[in-house]
């Protein structure tokens, strides 16, 4: 395919609000990609060149892409400047200069997709000496070659901004859609075996490649060093409401610290985040641990957590959080040892664990653990709501967040979430309940806090159904000065001048930003809103909100695909009515 004819989709899908007609678009530039470049198109769709545990990523901030864009249009920097001032979007500037631009290239060629991502992939691992010069002259080489629309996308796929609101979700929508055409559930059926294999490589590129060359997509496997997407859990109000789900079930403390994924193959450790980012380096004493595994394929989760050993005691989540760090690795060690309780066996010397019962994961696991600071999670098998509040006080007792109670039964789920693991968690203080949630906004100080250019976050939660963001409130109280300033800076790099397109809003603040950054919000109840769309369309034009929403902490180990759902939140609003 044509690059200008790929751009000419963005262009359409950038134009279109609803699910089904992105799904719809994308579905028809499928049709025009060959198998080599299916996950080439994917991973541009997606704004990058590899999923993040690559670590590839392009590297070239705007001050460089200006450089080439003055470099391929003839106009100076300063006047691209100028121009990015007054339109706030690159590559709007990009195509704007390239449309009446005062050189042009001796030789201009048509690219194909696979040639500018190529191109991109060369700019993206260039290093040593001198390859900032490189990376901008193989910038200029792709814009001296692209039409003005051409160049609007690859600069903002370069700088990290496509701005198409297009969600996996949807992509996947589009993928069952092309061998199914009308047969409803014989796409459902292939949308969920898409969806499986995704969850299982959280690779969509790879998923898209092996289903366009005609590979049996229910077959998809595990593979040690690419990540599966965690599994969720739903929330419940009390034991009683476990106990009315789950019946007999598998409790666990719930430790507030990291969540890792771990791979082991031979010597070779790999350790995942929540956000599916490599973070052994980080960690070296628990890869020396792993590395004492007999186990030669081994893939399993755990929480770590710092202990303070002098004390007897768990270190606080901000405490544990030191641990995660590029620098300092051996000081922030033995200032915070670590502990990584596991809980989960999701794949063992060649066997796909995911589809074992849980209570058979768990047996398996205890013949392995525990191994130095690898240790088994605190487990129980409960038969009645009093032994599951007996633990969750217990947990509690210890200082930690609550429980995590599991269905025996179930497989492990893999991108889910659901009620085969259920969180009983204590609130901050015990008349307040907390969310995560996306900040997709901040507001100005006024008074006091003028001062710091910050005054609160407009913050989103996202409904699964419709692959987007919706509104929830607010927040204005619970910063400290240091915190005001750290948010002020750090919005300040993803600021953007339209609010990000997969979001539904009414509440606009003073600066739209990229949903990048999750926040645990703490509040007093949930109230129905004029203002604020979390589940607006499904509850009849009210949306719900937070009442005195209080900012509680960072969760940099969150994606914002995490965050708390609009259903979450109405089950929520609904338990105030049942207890």
């Amino acid at each position: 395919m044509k690059f200008k004819d790929f751009c000419y989709f963005l262009d359409k899908i950038e134009g279109t609000s609803g699910r089904i007609e992105m799904a719809n678009l994308i579905k028809e530039m499928f049709f025009g990609l060959s198998k080599e470049e299916i996950d080439k198109a994917i991973y541009l769709l997606q704004g990058k060149l590899l999923p993040e545990y690559y670590g590839v990523v392009l590297g070239l901030g705007e001050r460089f892409a200006i450089e080439a864009i003055s470099i391929s249009s003839g106009y100076s920097k300063k006047e691209v400047e100028l121009l990015y001032e007054k339109l706030g979007d690159l590559g709007k500037v990009a195509e704007e200069l390239l449309e009446k631009r005062r050189q042009f290239s001796l030789s201009r060629t048509e690219m194909s997709v696979r040639e500018v991502y190529d191109r991109l992939y060369k700019i993206a691992v260039l290093a040593g000496e001198g390859s900032q010069t490189l990376k901008i002259r193989n910038l200029a080489y792709l814009l001296n070659n692209s039409s003005p629309l051409e160049g609007r996308y690859i600069v903002r796929i370069v700088i990290g901004k496509l701005r198409l609101g297009v969600g996996d979700a949807t992509i996947l929508d589009a993928l069952a859609s092309l061998k199914t055409y009308d047969d409803k559930e014989k796409r459902k059926e292939i949308r969920e075996d898409l969806e499986r294999a995704y969850s299982l490589c959280s690779d969509l590129g790879e998923v898209a490649k092996s289903f366009f060359a005609g590979e049996d997509i229910k077959n998809f496997k595990i593979k040690v060093g690419k990540p599966l997407l965690p599994a969720l859990a739903e929330r419940a109000v009390d034991a009683e409401e476990i106990y009315k789900r789950l019946g007999k079930c598998g409790v666990e403390y719930k430790y507030d610290g990291f969540r890792m994924q771990v791979h082991k193959k031979g010597e070779e450790v790999l350790i995942f985040s929540r956000k599916l980012d490599r973070i052994e380096h980080m960690f070296p004493d628990i890869v020396e641990s792993v590395k004492k595994l007999k186990q030669k394929e081994i893939i399993f989760e755990g929480e770590a957590l710092a202990y303070n050993l002098k004390e007897g005691k768990f270190f606080s989540f901000q405490e544990t959080m030191h641990r995660r760090r590029k620098y300092g690795i051996e000081k922030t060690k033995q200032l915070y040892p670590l502990k990584l309780y596991v809980f989960d066996l999701l794949y063992l010397e060649g066997e796909d664990f995911t589809k074992v019962p849980f209570i058979e994961r768990r047996k398996a696991l205890e013949k392995i653990f525990p191994l130095s600071n690898l240790d088994l999670s605190h487990f129980k098998i409960a038969s009645s709501p009093k032994e599951i509040e007996e633990y969750f006080k217990e947990a509690l007792e210890k200082g930690l967040e609550g429980i995590m109670a599991k269905d025996l039964k179930a497989p492990y789920k893999a991108g889910k979430r659901g009620f085969s693991w259920i969180k009983l968690k204590r609130g901050i203080d015990r008349f307040l309940d907390s969310i995560d949630a996306v900040i997709v906004g901040y507001y100005f100080g006024k008074g006091a806090r003028a001062k710091f250019g910050f005054g609160g976050l407009l913050v989103a939660v996202y409904n699964e159904d419709k692959d987007r963001f919706e509104t929830i409130a607010k927040i204005g109280s619970g910063f400290t000065e240091e915190e005001m300033i750290k948010f002020k800076k750090m919005l300040d790099e993803i600021k953007v001048k339209e609010p990000f397109k997969g979001l539904l809003y009414k509440e606009k603040p003073d600066v739209w930003v990229e949903p990048k950054y999750v926040v645990e919000v703490v509040f007093d109840e949930i109230t129905l809103s004029d203002v604020h769309t979390c589940f607006m369309e499904e509850n009849n034009g009210k949306g719900f909100a937070l009442r005195f929403p209080r900012f509680y902490r960072l969760r940099e180990d969150k994606d914002v695909y995490d965050a708390t759902t609009s259903k979450e939140v109405y089950e929520i609003y609904l338990k105030k009515f049942k207890h």
